[in-house]
């Protein structure tokens, strides 16, 4: 004998989700769900350093104690992608001031508007502050071949 198993239906599924129930959209959950969202400024300096990094030009970030610190750090593959770079961060807000070495024979001024523009777009794109500043202090011009130079032998003894 065979016993009859209740057919059930399943449930249309409206939301994104695996049961039957719908998830909010962004507008319904923007005005219904409160909360703060803090910003960490080691998450702004990280931001503002990679996008100063990328612009061509810039040799390295940090002054020269930085950057000794930092060839130790990059020996021991220990990136410090923050270096060089210091930020206030307030609610909505962020100052950023940031110490550049610029390859020679880039204009420097160039690089700086260069470095400042896209700092903050970084910032204002990717975290969502209002950058209020962006200072650029460029610390030294990199000449290629110099680290070369200074690993000569001496001609005298």
């Amino acid at each position: 004998m065979a016993t009859e198993t209740p057919k059930t239906t399943t449930p249309a599924v409206t939301g994104t989700g695996r049961v039957d129930r719908t998830f909010p959209t962004a507008e319904e959950t923007s005005s219904a769900t409160s909360g703060t969202t803090v910003i960490a400024d080691g998450v702004v300096a990280k931001v503002a350093g990679i996008a100063a990094r990328e612009i061509p030009g810039v040799h390295a970030l940090g002054g020269g104690g930085a950057r000794a610190l930092g060839a130790i750090r990059n020996a021991i593959n220990a990136t410090d992608l923050g270096q060089g770079v210091k930020v206030e961060v307030g609610e909505t807000q962020a100052a950023v001031d940031l110490t550049i070495v610029v390859e020679y024979p880039t204009p420097v001024h160039q690089v700086a508007s260069q470095v400042r523009d896209a700092v903050a777009g970084a910032i204002t794109r990717l975290v969502g502050l209002e950058v209020v500043e962006v200072n650029v202090t460029v610390d030294d011009v990199h000449i290629p071949g110099d680290e070369d130079e200074e690993h000569e032998e001496s001609r005298v003894s």
